[in-house]
């Protein structure tokens, strides 16, 4: 399939960015916003979240059902996430519904923010926290962030915590919009069977009025507690390990390298972890990932199991981390890199997969890089690489978090 890059930015700063591709069968557009978890006041810790939430209540022109509703009639797939490093809204559908979807996605990039909305949200973000709080994971993967990072926003919970969401004002969600929801902090990605310059004069028309604000990120890297812990819950009746450590941050040219790394210690049933501690039932689970950020990164490692072998379960996962830089070998790097390869072809497959690629990709690294490049990265990771990677950053240099039954 022959794809065209394209872009246009405005004079306010936002970013039109397009992989054209004129015999795909649909289309996908997704406004990016280089806001999220790290990047609120702590005070404010869960409303890049909390204002996921709004964006889907109204406009002063469309109310909650009219949007819904809106892409409903196209068919679309439609939906939004938010993170520690961005928030973004996005759409999929069939080319002739790509004017439609760019206009309801650039109206809920201006909402409403009603009081009432608001306070009725509020119990809806309270609900999902609590519904949260009975996830033992993500409990412990939670406290480990925390702690890992102390007072710094890297720490912040996405969801935020069940005082800062109680406390959380509509006044300060509204100042919080305006600073960090400015078109010098957008990328609008799109892909697929689409007109761009349509496409663009489109959403210049829709948002070139919208001031910038030259908002800020603090890539500070604060203090990274090591070391470990443990909780006790009476709720739970097995035992939780995660450790976190630091990586390559997304933009580190070992980034590729750094995700392979963790793929063959505990990414899926050909693992390291996976055949140490699964396939000998010492536990239940296990796994390893590599998560890279703006201006940083990280290593995790999370196991569970019977809460009286846990002790042998960590045992087991320190013992393959040692000897994880001496045992690889070039049969390992191939198939991973074959199947890390097919992965990253086939989620580009569909507009959807290149419009979150492109989207991610100008958000997160500020340039555009091809597909064919990123492959080609890919291919040339080697097993020094892989070598390099682990004496940089150990997987065990780490903050170790364990959660058992009181």
């Amino acid at each position: 399939m022959t794809v065209t890059y394209k872009e246009r930015v405005l004079e306010n700063g936002l970013r039109i960015a397009a992989e054209v591709a004129p015999g795909a069968h649909s289309a996908a557009i997704g406004f990016f916003v280089r806001t999220g978890a790290r990047d609120e006041p702590t005070p404010l810790m869960g409303v890049s979240h909390f204002l996921e939430h709004m964006m889907f209540k109204g406009t002063e022109t469309l109310d909650a059902d009219a949007i819904n509703r809106g892409f409903d009639d196209l068919g679309a797939n439609n939906n939004a996430f938010t993170s520690r490093e961005m928030t973004c809204f996005y759409a999929h559908t069939l080319p002739e519904g790509m004017e439609k979807a760019t206009d309801l996605l650039a109206e809920m990039m201006r909402p409403a923010l009603r009081q009432t909305d608001f306070d009725t949200e509020k119990k809806v973000i309270l609900e999902e926290i609590a519904m949260y709080a009975d996830n033992p994971f993500w409990i412990l993967y939670e406290e480990t962030i925390a702690r890992r990072y102390a007072d710094s926003p890297l720490g912040h919970r996405v969801l935020g915590t069940k005082e800062t969401i109680t406390a959380l004002q509509r006044d300060q969600m509204n100042r919080y919009f305006t600073d960090r929801y400015a078109p010098d902090q957008m990328v609008v990605a799109l892909a697929g069977n689409i007109d761009f310059d349509r496409c663009a004069d489109q959403i210049a028309k829709r948002c070139a009025a919208w001031p910038s604000t030259g908002a800020t990120r603090d890539h500070t890297l604060p203090t990274r507690h090591t070391g470990r812990f443990e909780l006790k819950d009476p709720k739970v009746n097995r035992g939780y390990l995660i450790g976190v450590a630091d990586a390559p941050p997304l933009g580190d040219e070992r980034r590729h390298a750094a995700a392979l790394l963790a793929q063959i210690l505990g990414g899926g049933d050909n693992s390291r972890l996976h055949w140490a501690l699964v396939e000998t039932a010492i536990a239940e689970e296990c796994m390893a990932s590599y998560d890279g950020m703006d201006a940083h990164g990280e290593f995790f490692v999370y196991a569970s199991g019977d809460p009286d072998k846990l002790e042998q379960i960590e045992a087991v996962i320190r013992g393959e981390i040692t000897a994880l830089k001496d045992s690889i070998e070039e049969d390992d790097l191939a198939k991973l890199r074959s199947k890390a390869l097919t992965g990253l072809t086939l989620a580009s497959e569909q507009p959807s997969g290149r419009m979150m690629r492109l989207g991610r990709v100008w958000t997160m690294l500020d340039k555009y890089t091809t597909l064919d490049q990123e492959l080609e990265s890919l291919s040339k990771v080697t097993v020094n690489d892989l070598k390099e990677v682990c004496d940089a950053f150990p997987f065990d240099d780490w903050l170790l978090g364990s959660m058992v039954p009181a």
